[in-house]
């Protein structure tokens, strides 16, 4: 996936916030990228409320 790519969070693998788990089902657009502990990356993504997050790729699905 890459910058600017509209995705909607399909799953939410650990346990998170309420915050974030509103994010549910939401569309959002990939804003960057974010090193995770390990070699895993994440992807930041923005909503259109201005808050952003990051998600593991198999956490969003391409719109």
């Amino acid at each position: 996936m890459e910058i600017g790519t509209k995705v909607k969070i399909c799953r939410i693998r650990d346990r998170v916030g309420q915050d974030i788990a509103q994010k549910l089902g939401k569309v959002g657009k990939i804003t960057g990228y974010k090193m995770t502990d390990g070699s895993g990356v994440g992807l930041v993504v923005e909503f259109d409320d201005n808050s952003a997050s990051w998600f593991f790729e198999d956490e969003l699905k391409t719109v």
